[in-house]
């Protein structure tokens, strides 16, 4: 058996397996370890592992993951996604579909808090659904416009998935993060017109809300401490942007500051501390489980020589980068519908990284945003649809048909965007090149 062969033997094991109900990480684990003990020996898969583990666990970097988890569980059980809405609200709710509209616009705002998916679904969700249903909203829009809204969080900085792509193929964190805000508006943008087309052609499934004067903008502004969330913001991320802080340090900043300002306004007390606490240690200890899957899993492709043999092959067949590109996103739409937006990211990247950025010469930031595009858009596509499955939670009145039903116009927003975004690739390198390239 080639090693190659024993590559795509590999991966329909973890497929099998994974489908079976093994957790992604232990799947990749397993699998990687069966890989490494073909094409080498159970000695040196031993060893491989225990060196590239401790290697990659022993790395600085990998701080970065706890402190911006921290940061948006704190963002998320003090409420201030609330705060985002009613603002949101108070500037928009009173066009047609407006309420739509605000928690569009509410989802980008948080995420620039939060950067996590689920928990935008869950905090914009439990306070936009039961607003809008009170001014007779659709729920084939109420419901789904959250779900898709909450993609939006995985763009704006900071973002997870920005950090373990960035971790996976040793990228800055920072570029990544500047990469991702002009893709963020386009998708909030896009998302906004969707929702406007929409009620342009059914005015029923969003009427128009009451209109708030300057007076109750100003008061919401005021009394939800929005204007210290901005600060704690700038403060964070223009410090990691200009070179005052390191990702690491600009995640512990925002986290402690935030903290500090929700302890001082009385949004979070010890129960919500413990909480937020408790679900930093959970979602952190899945992500590093995750990446020591990937590290073993990623080696085992690597001595497999399939990054090799595909670049072989687009060399050999002599196929233009766009084709190639079409490929690559039509696989990652269909692994997108079945597996999780992390673990595609990490199970991906050692196939796709070598063949898009050393054999075709991308620039690994833009091929970073296009990943984040195309695998987000797996969770509101059936049938796993994380963000679906938690907007059923939060509404459970509201059938799973209806929302997988109602996502797909904004699944074509979605598509537009990543085709805007591969013809003008400036869209995502643009603001990283102008602040960092200007750094030196």
């Amino acid at each position: 058996m080639t090693p190659a062969i024993a590559g795509i033997l590999g991966l329909l094991i973890f497929l099998i397996i994974m489908f079976l109900g093994m957790p992604v990480s232990y799947a990749m684990l397993l699998t990687g370890f069966w890989g490494l003990c073909f094409l080498r020996s159970p000695a040196a898969a031993f060893n491989i592992i225990s060196k590239d583990i401790f290697t990659n666990f022993s790395s600085y970097s990998l701080t970065v993951v706890p402190m911006f988890v921290f940061m948006g569980f704190v963002a998320y059980y003090s409420g201030i996604g609330s705060g985002l809405f009613r603002l949101s609200h108070k500037l928009i709710g009173h066009r047609r579909g407006g309420l739509a509209l605000a928690a569009q616009l509410a989802c980008a705002l948080f995420g620039a808090i939060c950067g996590s998916l689920a928990a935008s679904v869950a905090t914009i969700g439990t306070i936009a659904y039961p607003e809008m249903k009170k001014y007779k909203y659709g729920d084939i829009l109420a419901a789904s416009s959250i779900a898709a809204g909450a993609s939006i969080g995985s763009l704006i900085p900071p973002s997870v998935l920005f950090i373990i792509y960035g971790i996976a193929t040793e990228q800055s964190i920072g570029r990544l993060f500047m990469a991702g805000v002009l893709p963020g508006i386009l998708l909030t943008a896009a998302n906004m017109v969707t929702i406007y087309i929409l009620c342009k052609r059914d005015p029923s499934l969003g009427p128009a809300g009451e209109k708030a004067d300057r007076k109750e903008i100003l008061a919401t502004i005021k009394t939800d401490g929005l204007i210290e969330v901005i600060l704690v913001f700038v403060v964070s991320l223009g410090g990691l942007f200009i070179g005052w802080f390191t990702p690491t340090e600009a995640g512990a900043v925002g986290a402690i500051a935030l903290l500090v300002l929700t302890l001082f306004e009385k949004k979070m007390d010890l129960n919500k501390l413990k909480l937020a606490l408790f679900d930093t240690t959970k979602l952190s200890a899945m992500i590093f489980l995750l990446i020591a899957g990937a590290v073993v899993y990623g080696r085992f492709f690597a001595l497999s020589r399939i990054p090799f043999q595909l670049s072989s092959w687009v060399t050999a067949f002599n196929l233009p980068n766009f084709a190639v590109m079409a490929i690559i996103i039509v696989i990652y739409l269909i692994l997108g519908c079945v597996i999780d937006a992390l673990a595609l990211i990490l199970l991906t990247v050692p196939i796709f990284y070598p063949l898009v950025v050393n054999t075709m010469g991308y620039d690994p930031i833009w091929f970073g945003v296009i990943i984040l595009l195309v695998t987000v858009m797996g969770s509101i596509t059936p049938p796993v649809g994380l963000n679906i499955y938690i907007m059923k939670s939060v509404a459970p009145s509201v059938r799973v048909e209806t929302l997988f039903k109602g996502v797909w116009p904004f699944v074509g927003a979605l598509l537009v965007c990543i085709a805007i975004i591969i013809a003008f690739p400036s869209i995502a390198t643009w603001l990283p090149n102008l602040i960092f390239g200007s750094m030196g």
